[in-house]
């Protein structure tokens, strides 16, 4: 099974939200993207929430969401995966929370991109790393897998979670 890293934080120090999904999938980590699927509703969401173009270059997406003082990471730094679903996920290795909330004081709520990344980051960091008072929001998933909710109701809940953060 292959052995995957995830991409390191996209965050400025101005830093008030952090939206943190579970590791990236194989579109992604082939284009070195958060979020690269074309039927990933991430960048089309955060794009009328945050007010721009979500067909931006990638570089001048990630500049929106720091001048929306808006960070990504994941939740996990590795695991072992031979596919983009989150049920396949092996052997995680966690990413520093400690370290990177010290270095963005200003942040005060955690989103999760679905309930992979929420139940990961129960697991292996709350109680486990030294973390200041945050809020968490689980978020429903913005992957093509998860056809759930339609996307006008994927971006109601967002807009609801995110909206006043922007």
């Amino acid at each position: 099974m292959p052995h995957i890293r995830s991409f390191p934080p996209v965050a400025n120090a101005d830093t008030t939200l952090l939206i943190l999904g579970s590791m990236p999938g194989k579109e992604s980590l082939k284009q070195n993207q958060y979020y690269a699927h074309p039927q990933n509703a991430f960048w089309k969401i955060m794009g009328e929430l945050a007010g721009f173009d979500p067909q931006l270059p990638y570089e001048e997406r990630l500049l929106k969401l720091n001048e929306a003082r808006i960070a990504l990471w994941d939740v996990l730094a590795s695991c072992e995966r031979e596919s983009s679903l989150d049920t396949h996920i092996r052997n995680e290795e966690t990413n520093d929370f400690a370290s990177f909330f010290a270095q963005h004081p200003h942040i005060t709520r955690v989103c999760f991109n679905g309930a992979k990344a929420a139940q990961s980051f129960k697991r292996f960091v709350s109680g486990k790393q030294k973390l200041p008072p945050l809020e968490f929001v689980r978020l429903p998933s913005t992957s093509p897998a998860h056809a759930g909710l339609r996307y006008e109701e994927k971006l109601k809940v967002w807009k609801e979670a995110i909206g006043s953060h922007i």
